[in-house]
């Protein structure tokens, strides 16, 4: 099989394959990405086997992407978070692929989402301070090409966050 067909396959894998035993490994591997297979058999009332393999299935199928530690950003030194609304001067492919790339190299820029409405592109941009995030802003993000205008939002306090679907 080519890798262009698995990587079709792992895209298109419908939602509803999921049967309630899946759907119990995702919520745990998403509250606890270390824990194991025995603990999470355990929990769910599996033997150790097919859980293996349906995490494996579920990794395969491209349900899940991969696995990651969760940091805290004041602890390493960046206390500063921003949310960046970006339009661009002109609109068309070259010009917002351009772009795209310019935010996957800045390692400031968490998360980069293209958007409706007034703006083009949505940023959260994490920062050690304002002195930093000026810098950024200024050196960095106004000087990609074709960014016509920025509006930044400085965040005072998370309210809520997760990266848990179910």
């Amino acid at each position: 099989m080519s890798s262009n067909k698995a990587i079709k396959e792992k895209v298109t894998m419908p939602a509803a394959s999921l049967d309630a035993k899946d759907v119990e490994i995702l919520k745990l591997l998403q509250q606890n990405a270390r824990i194991t297979v025995k603990e999470i058999a355990d929990t769910i009332h599996l033997s150790t086997t097919p859980v293996h393999e349906r995490i494996k299935r579920l990794e395969q199928s491209g349900i899940i992407t991969r696995y990651a530690a969760m940091l805290d950003a004041a602890k390493l030194g960046k206390k500063l978070m921003v949310i960046c609304h970006v339009s661009l001067r002109e609109h068309n492919k070259i010009a917002g692929s351009k772009f795209i790339r310019s935010m996957q190299a800045m390692p400031e820029v968490l998360e980069c989402y293209s958007i409706s409405g007034e703006f083009d592109f949505l940023l959260k941009v994490l920062t050690e301070d304002m002195e930093t995030y000026y810098n950024f802003h200024v050196n960095k993000l106004s000087q990609v090409e074709n960014v016509g205008h920025v509006q930044s939002t400085f965040v005072m306090g998370v309210v809520k966050q997760t990266h848990e679907i179910l």
